[in-house]
Formats: structure tokens, C-alpha cells, sequence
């Protein structure tokens, strides 16, 4: 992706992607890299796990490929309700880290540097974890998103794609 290495931090929901890519983030950063971090969690929503991809691809990936600075609206859900909030600017990085549900798509992955998988536990452990981070009040979108994901990531083949596989 021009002169941008990306790496893709992609599993089920609980798994512990946002923490790992984290230390990723940082690690690079403290050896000098100029690194992104991009979630998928910026773009998703529950009516809408994984159909928002092109607004990632136009104002992120594309830019960032032709060494221009990319931008994205941040899904706000402080109302409890998504809806667009703020911008957020991407400048060019050395290595961009891709992270959450979708981020090693068949789509992305011609254009990926190495494709990361979390599993993160058995899927009751995985939704207690979301759970307690999201609230109880979520419990039931989070299962239904399990449902999701568990069929998008056996259509995607993402686990199988993945250069790295954590369990």
C-alpha cells in the first residue's frame, strides 16, 4: 500500500484486539515508528457490522496508498445511538495497525502487510468480557453480534488467511 506497511489485528468481538493492537501501537511508537491505529469499532454499528468498508477504504486506505493523509468520522455512540461524530485525521504512517471485526477482509488483504488473529477463548468468556465493558444493558446486541460474526468469519476465511493465529 504504497509506502504504508499495514497490519491487521482481526477476530471475534471479547478477544482482546483493541488491547493487543494497543501494545503494538505503542511498541512501535517507542522504537521511533511512525505508526496509525484505526478500529473498525470507529465504523460499525449494530445495524451495520461490516457494510460501512468503503468509507474506510475512501478516506483512509486509498489516501494513505498515494501517500496523501487520510480522515474518517468516528461513529459517537454517547447517546446510545451511532451517529456520525468527529473527524479524525490519519497522517501518513510507516505502519498503519488495522484493528477490530472485518479488519482482514479478502477485500483488505492484497493489501495488507500481515494479517493478525485473536480468537480469544471459548464465546461465553468472549461476551462476559464485552459485557462487562459494554454493560449489561448490551448483552443482547453483543449475542446477536456473536451470531454475526460467527458466520461472516466462516464465509471470510479469516482465521485460515491469518500469518498469525493467537488463541
Amino acid at each position: 500500500m504504497g509506502g504504508v506497511r499495514v497490519l491487521a489485528v482481526d477476530g471475534p468481538s471479547g478477544a482482546g484486539k483493541s488491547t493487543f493492537a494497543a501494545r503494538i501501537v505503542a511498541g512501535l511508537r517507542a522504537r521511533g515508528c511512525r505508526t496509525a491505529l484505526v478500529s473498525t469499532d470507529a465504523f460499525a454499528t449494530w445495524d451495520d457490522p461490516v457494510a460501512w468498508w468503503p468509507r474506510l477504504v475512501e478516506g483512509v486506505l486509498r489516501p494513505l496508498a498515494d501517500g496523501r493523509p487520510g480522515t474518517y468520522r468516528r461513529m459517537d455512540w454517547t447517546t446510545g445511538v451511532p451517529r456520525p461524530g468527529e473527524l479524525v485525521r490519519v497522517a501518513v504512517p510507516d505502519v498503519l495497525v488495522l484493528e477490530g471485526v472485518s479488519s482482514g477482509r479478502t477485500s483488505v488483504r492484497p493489501l495488507l502487510s500481515h494479517l493478525c488473529w485473536l480468537e480469544g477463548g471459548p464465546e461465553a468468556a468472549r461476551l462476559a468480557r464485552t459485557v462487562a465493558r459494554d454493560g449489561e444493558a448490551a448483552r443482547a446486541e453483543l449475542g446477536r453480534w456473536q451470531r454475526f460474526e460467527r458466520g461472516w468469519f466462516a464465509v471470510d476465511g479469516t482465521a485460515a488467511a491469518a500469518g498469525t493465529r493467537l488463541s
